[in-house]
């Protein structure tokens, strides 16, 4: 009798928490587009408060399940609520306020050192386990660049960690995960292809630490070489997302906190998928993951299982590190590339310097700053039939039969592009 009570009221608790964030996320999006929080990053701006409909009924429905005694979470279940709920605020500041990545960062790590149980891990793995979790849950803000990706895999994840919760009896945890994993299922209904709304850094980043935080209470008293093996085994694809990224701007020589058109999602879209089959892929990479890490927890699988998730991942990353996606690279400003321009008749050859325009608004000149001798060229300002055909002759290096277009010259001219 008290499963089957248990059964219908974790039943209730998520029917609740998929019908209110459904709700309460298409009532959002108004306000966003009027707010201008949205996502620019994008073909077309997405509203970016679909998060805060994830956090507040998360939240709410969670408390509300504690408070009536029908779901209750116990101490450690919440603080990582509270602390997730902090963190989730702190995303919500840089929705609107676009903070930089060093304080998301710096608030996360102070929340995850609010929740990491010292006690169990020891400080150096506690440690290490507050710095692993500030850094994943940064990296499932980057999937959620992609329309379907973020709650795709968040759902995924919340379903393997609440199962490995659940193995070891910790029903607050469990209960917390199928909760958001409900509220995820709920936004999942918006943020399909073409997205309606997106998470945005509040939804992901409490997304990211709820379930980070989640799998450190439930692998806290296993060792720290097989708890970091199944720790990245379920959370393979955003881990993935930020190694493949930090390697292709540092190979390209790009800054590291500069945006880009160069995540999991991003690739495999060049590849020729189309937006549903870019989360059918990541959704089904993260299930074999978290299936394997789920296994690898309750001892189904040796250690070593996690290592072939790693081996995939790392393969997949130096697959797609192939693909290309940054444009050429832009001149530095007064840098020029010389090209050479050919004059008509016999041959000969001029050197011009293209310089990068100081603003995106002047318009692009071309200035000729060597001429080699005889280099045929009209004087500024000159008009009529020398002048135009010296403007061709200078910027189309085609060979012209006319003899007007051989005024010689001794001065270098500079050429404005129409």
């Amino acid at each position: 009798m008290p499963v089957l009570y248990g059964i219908a009221a974790a039943t209730v608790t998520a029917t609740a928490s998929f019908l209110l964030t459904a709700v309460l996320a298409a009532l959002l999006r108004a306000p966003a587009l009027r707010l201008a929080v949205v996502d620019r990053r994008r073909r077309r701006p997405v509203p970016l408060l679909g998060g805060v409909a994830v956090v507040l009924v998360t939240a709410v429905v969670a408390w509300a399940g504690d408070r009536a005694g029908v779901v209750p979470l116990g101490p450690a279940a919440g603080r990582l609520l509270a602390a997730a709920t902090v963190v989730g605020a702190l995303g919500l500041a840089a929705d609107v306020w676009r903070l930089r990545r060093r304080w998301l960062l710096a608030g996360t790590a102070v929340a995850a050192a609010c929740v990491v149980p010292y006690g169990e891990t020891g400080p150096v793995a506690g440690a290490l386990a507050v710095g692993w979790v500030a850094l994943v849950t940064g990296a499932f803000r980057g999937l959620d660049h992609a329309d379907g990706v973020a709650g795709t895999v968040g759902v995924v994840t919340a379903f393997g960690v609440g199962a490995c919760a659940a193995v070891e009896l910790m029903d607050g945890p469990a209960v917390l995960l199928l909760v958001l994993a409900a509220a995820l299922a709920g936004f999942l209904l918006h943020n399909w292809h073409p997205a309606r709304i997106a998470l945005g850094a509040c939804g992901s980043l409490f997304t990211g630490f709820l379930l980070t935080g989640a799998a450190v209470l439930a692998r806290s008293g296993y060792g720290p070489v097989g708890g970091a093996g199944v720790l990245c085994a379920l959370t393979a694809v955003p881990v993935a997302d930020a190694v493949l990224v930090l390697l292709s701007r540092r190979l390209a020589g790009r800054p590291l906190s500069r945006g880009g058109p160069d995540h999991l999602a991003h690739r495999l879209r060049r590849l020729g998928l189309t937006a549903q089959g870019v989360v059918v892929v990541l959704g089904g990479a993260a299930l074999c993951a978290v299936v394997v890490g789920v296994l690898a927890h309750t001892g189904r699988v040796g250690g070593q299982a996690a290592l072939w998730v790693a081996g995939g991942a790392a393969a997949g990353v130096l697959g797609l590190l192939r693909v290309r996606v940054y444009g050429p690279a832009r001149l530095r400003r007064g840098a020029g590339v010389r090209a050479p321009v050919r004059r008509a008749g016999r041959g000969a050859r001029a050197w011009a310097v293209v310089r990068r325009p100081r603003t995106a608004m002047r318009r692009p000149r071309t200035v000729v700053r060597r001429a080699r001798a005889g280099v045929s060229q009209a004087p500024r300002g000159a008009t009529g039939a020398a002048g135009g055909a010296s403007f061709r002759a200078a910027i189309f290096p085609v060979r012209q039969a006319t003899s007007t277009e051989n005024v010689q010259v001794g001065a270098p001219l500079r050429v404005r592009n129409g």
